[in-house]
């Protein structure tokens, strides 16, 4: 764990009172905060909850509202956290903290609206958004899978982003001629398998070519996120057959 190292107390009063800059910055934060018998996004909420019953909306307390964000608490988190305490210390010390917690959590230029932290460093790492979760074909994903369409006119181009885990179920692209599907990895780390082969590792760039009627299935490593662009090869008569689920054994052996 990264050690919290304090100076405030004496940059602003080590002349006038250098014993309680010591304390301060050597004792509170220096040995309190630094104890490891509470994870420090506890100790944040904690204190936040203390200065709030306190009644305390200054200065301090905007440094331990960005203390708690810098420490992993999400903004649905501490409306959470404000709302709950208003109830036993008192509503209009509530509505004072969500003003400052409002300027706090206020997003940045290039924020994602998403809670995972993987997932936001997943996101940024990629041109194409990551889109919605793909409700209409979760019975064929073993996890949670998302669908973003970037083109539907001439030929279907879809960013399809895997969460560490998930993957499609086998599946046959079927078609008289022509069809199939052709997939670019854009992010993360995945896996591609055709039935009576390897599995294929996929990274950034990696281009796979899926001919009608072969059976397959895609999806990411147990540990990292994966998207890939799934480019739908125009046929005559082209159809999706859904099959079995990866069972989790064969899954098991891939790295």
């Amino acid at each position: 764990m990264k050690r919290i190292v304090q100076t405030a107390g004496r940059n602003a009063l080590n002349e006038f009172s250098p014993e309680f800059a010591h304390f301060n910055d050597d004792i509170l934060f220096g040995e309190n905060w630094n104890n490891q018998d509470i994870d420090l996004k506890t100790r944040s909420i904690i204190t936040v909850v203390a200065l709030m019953s306190s009644g305390i909306t200054d200065s301090s307390l905007i440094y331990h509202l960005q203390n708690a964000k810098a420490h992993g608490v999400t903004q649905k988190e501490i409306a959470a956290i404000i709302t709950h305490v208003a109830f036993y210390v008192g509503w209009p010390k509530g509505w004072a903290v969500f003003h400052l917690a409002k300027e706090v959590w206020q997003p940045e230029e290039g924020d994602l609206p998403y809670e995972d932290e993987a997932m936001r460093a997943h996101a940024k790492s990629m041109v194409f958004p990551i889109g919605q979760p793909n409700d209409a074909f979760a019975e064929y994903f073993v996890g949670q899978s998302y669908l973003a369409p970037i083109s539907t006119d001439q030929i279907g181009i879809f960013n399809v982003t895997f969460e560490p885990g998930c993957r499609n179920n086998w599946h046959i692209h079927h078609a008289k001629s022509g069809g199939g599907q052709i997939l670019v990895c854009v992010a993360g780390r995945g896996f591609y398998q055709e039935e009576g082969k390897e599995a294929v590792e996929m990274k950034p760039g990696d281009c796979i070519n899926i001919p009608a009627e072969v059976k397959h299935w895609h999806g990411a490593t147990p540990d990292e996120w994966f998207s890939h662009l799934a480019i739908e090869v125009p046929g005559v008569d082209c159809s999706n057959e859904w099959c079995e689920a990866v069972s989790e054994k064969e899954y098991a052996r891939l790295k």
